[in-house]
């Protein structure tokens, strides 16, 4: 019995058609003592009106110091959800190292009809995860830590056999897979974080986070005029930057594909199919951008980068109503679902010319190289720091000019 006065099944006896209700998902959180999911746009924007992301909450790092955690087959896994840029990066790089038997995935969806508790299960029997049983991606933050009280976020990775978040820090989980889960890959898995050239990555990539990953959602939840057009500014001045770079590189580093490309391309993907609904006026579509258009064209070819960011199930997936039954229908369904996918994205391959080896995108782990030859402690980034002021876009600078690649010729 609900607190409304609503009587429910067990979730067991639940049918797969029932529809996930508000009711249900009250009743499932009172149950297992979770509560409704803070709203960024009221506890996340500083005096500006400015959108200022949460810290990740489980930053705890793999390696093999005391107190790391360690990697480990049929542990772990990534609990993501596909309109998500940041949960898309580790399911990418686990494809493309080849350890999906590694590490398992699992996809969530809202809770009830509003999405009162943040990440559930609502396409699972009994809206439950089959692993663990959960109702809610929070219950693994709440067994976790007690006295979490901020987001749960995707991706989060999930000790399966504990049932608890181990780790949601998307601005080095990538890093994580590639280097402490080494021991798991194929011998001549692509090496998408070469320690030679971490620092200059690591470096890229915290410039990435503010400009061009997070400046989306800094437009889409900032609060006032000033913060719009500071965030909208800055993106688009950073799109003009990755264009001029991707004019004479292949990839952003050079002729092969790094951790970066993955985090450029699941938020430029996402831009001119689903985005733009949230930002207001677009200066310049995607498809203006000559080299980056090209540049994602590339990448949608391989498989491990259309799991969970192929552009058009990001155009299309959600309900739908039939022709008639509403007055004014947006451009996604009314134009793009009649849109061929395939030839739009079509890779003519002339940035192919751009390489000295046309035919391979990924630089190759040496033969006989040895985890301790490869694996160092992965660097921590000012993006986690518990201050405001600390995470604020300004903080995201480079040494070179983000138009410049600084590895040309050496990667």
């Amino acid at each position: 019995m609900s607190g409304c006065g609503c009587s429910f099944s067990a979730a067991e006896d639940i049918k797969e058609d029932v529809k996930y209700t508000d009711e249900l998902a009250d009743q499932f959180a009172k149950e297992v003592g979770v509560d409704p999911r803070p709203n960024e746009t009221l506890v996340e924007i500083d005096e500006r009106g400015a959108f200022i992301r949460q810290p990740n909450a489980f930053i705890q790092p793999f390696g093999d110091e005391e107190g790391d955690l360690k990697a480990e087959a049929g542990r772990y896994g990534i609990y993501w959800a596909t309109g998500c840029n940041w949960s898309n990066r580790p399911v990418i790089v686990r494809d493309l190292l080849g350890l999906q038997d590694v590490i398992s995935d699992t996809r969530v969806t809202h809770s009830g009809e509003t999405n009162k508790y943040g990440h559930a299960f609502g396409d699972q029997p009994g809206f439950k995860d089959p692993k663990t049983g959960a109702y809610f991606l929070s219950e693994f933050y709440k067994r976790a830590n007690p006295d979490f009280k901020g987001r749960a976020t995707t991706p989060t990775l999930v000790d399966i056999k504990e049932k608890k978040a181990v780790n949601n820090d998307y601005h080095r989980l990538t890093n994580y897979i590639e280097v402490q889960f080494r021991p798991f890959q194929p011998k001549d898995a692509p090496d998408l974080y070469p320690k030679k050239f971490r620092k200059e990555i690591d470096e890229f990539n915290d410039w990435l986070f503010p400009h061009v990953n997070n400046g989306h959602y800094r437009m889409a939840f900032c609060q006032s005029p000033e913060a719009y057009d500071e965030a909208y500014e800055d993106f688009y001045e950073s799109l003009e930057k990755l264009d001029k770079r991707l004019e004479t590189n292949r990839f952003l580093f050079g002729d092969y594909i790094t951790d970066s490309d993955v985090r450029a391309y699941v938020t430029l993907v996402r831009w001119d199919v689903s985005y733009y609904h949230n930002i207001g006026p677009v200066k310049k579509p995607i498809r203006d951008y000559k080299n980056i258009w090209g540049y994602l064209r590339e990448l949608y070819q391989i498989p491990a980068f259309r799991h969970g960011s192929d552009p058009q199930v990001l155009a299309l997936e959600g309900p739908k109503k039939k022709l008639g039954e509403v007055l004014f229908r947006g451009y996604n369904e009314r134009i793009l679902a009649k849109v061929d996918f395939e030839k739009l994205w079509a890779d003519d391959g002339e940035r192919r010319k751009l390489s000295k080896t046309p035919d391979e995108v990924f630089l190759r782990h040496p033969e006989g190289e040895t985890y301790e030859e490869y694996a160092e402690p992965i660097s921590k980034t000012i993006w986690n720091s518990p201050e405001w002021e600390d995470r604020n876009p300004k903080n995201g600078t480079l040494s070179v000019d983000a138009s410049i690649n600084p590895l040309k010729g050496l990667l």
